[in-house]
C-alpha cells in the first residue's frame, strides 16, 4: 500500500532525515578510516564493512517505517509493510524487469570490446549461483533501499513535481545519499565515477517508478528491479576494479539506464 498523497500535502522531510542519519552514522566510522583519520585495524575494518555498508543501506526503509509511524499512526505501518508481500504485478513486468537490466548491463559489457577494451570476466564463480545471488540483492544487496525510495517516499515527489522533475529530484537525493561510500576503501563504490553513477541513479528512479506503476502499484516490484539490475552486474561486468582508469563500461551502462528510464516515462504519458 502506497502512502496516501495529495498535491497539496507537504513532503514528509522527516524521512530523509532519518534516512540519512541512520546510514551515515553507520558508515561514518569506514569514512574516518578511509581518510586516515581514525586509525584502526585493518583486517577488522575489512571484516565488517560490508555487513555494515548493508545494515546501512535499511536506512530508507527504517525512515520510511518511522515516517508512517509518527504522521500516520502505529496501525499504518502494518498495512505498509504488507503490501511488499504480493509477487502479482504480472509476467510482462517480470520479462521487463529482467530483459531491461540483462540487456544494459549485457551491452555495457560488450560493446566496448569493439573499441579495444577487454570484455570482463564473471565474477561470479558459476552461473548456477545466480538465482541464489539474485535473491541476496533484492533483499540485502541494495533492493531493500526501494521499502524507502520507491515505497514510501516516490508518490509524495510525484504528486508535489510530476513524474519527471519528480523522479529526477529523487535520483539527485538517492546518488547523494550513496556518496560516503566513495571513502570507504573496501565499496564498489571507489572504482566509479560519480557523474556516472548520479545519471544511472536517475535513468534507474525513471525505470523504478514506470515498474511501480506497470504493476498495479506493487511496491515489491521495485526490490525486484533494482536487486535485478545490482544482481546482473558480476554476471556482464562493467567495473573495473582498479583506480586511476577509465570505466568505458560503466559509462556506457549507466546511460544505457538513463535511455531505458526515459524510454520507459515517455511509455506512460502514452498511456
Amino acid at each position: 500500500m502506497s502512502p496516501e498523497v495529495s498535491n497539496n500535502k507537504s513532503i514528509p522531510i522527516r524521512f530523509f532525515v532519518v534516512a540519512f542519519l541512520w546510514s551515515w552514522l553507520l558508515w561514518l566510522p569506514f569514512v574516518m578510516g578511509g581518510l586516515g583519520i581514525w586509525d584502526w585495524d585493518e583486517n577488522l575494518r575489512s571484516i565488517l564493512s560490508m555487513p555494515t555498508i548493508i545494515l546501512g543501506a535499511f536506512g530508507p526503509g527504517i525512515a520510511a517505517v518511522y515516517s508512517i509511524r509518527t504522521l500516520q499512526g502505529k496501525s499504518a505501518v502494518k498495512p505498509f509493510l504488507r503490501s511488499f508481500l504480493s509477487f502479482k504485478f504480472g509476467w510482462k513486468v517480470w520479462l521487463i524487469i529482467f530483459g531491461a537490466m540483462g540487456l544494459a548491463n549485457f551491452l555495457a559489457w560488450y560493446l566496448p570490446g569493439f573499441f579495444g577494451y577487454e570484455r570482463l570476466p564473471m565474477l561470479l564463480p558459476t552461473i548456477f549461483v545466480f538465482p541464489i545471488y539474485w535473491l541476496v540483492m533484492v533483499f540485502f544487496g541494495g533492493g531493500q533501499e526501494e521499502i524507502g525510495w520507491r515505497g514510501y517516499i516516490m508518490p509524495y515527489l510525484e504528486s508535489r513535481y510530476g513524474i519527471l522533475l519528480g523522479n529526477t529530484i529523487l535520483g539527485i537525493i538517492w546518488a547523494l545519499w550513496h556518496a560516503p561510500l566513495w571513502l570507504i576503501p573496501d565499496s564498489f563504490q571507489v572504482f566509479m565515477p560519480f557523474p556516472a553513477f548520479l545519471i544511472g541513479c536517475i535513468g534507474l528512479s525513471f525505470f523504478f517508478s514506470w515498474v511501480v506503476k506497470a504493476s498495479n502499484n506493487k511496491p515489491l516490484s521495485a526490490l525486484i528491479a533494482h536487486g535485478t539490475s545490482n544482481a546482473m552486474l558480476p554476471v556482464f561486468p562493467s567495473l573495473i576494479l582498479a583506480s586511476g582508469v577509465f570505466q568505458f563500461h560503466f559509462w556506457i551502462l549507466e546511460i544505457l539506464y538513463l535511455i531505458i528510464g526515459i524510454v520507459a516515462l515517455l511509455s506512460l504519458k502514452k498511456q
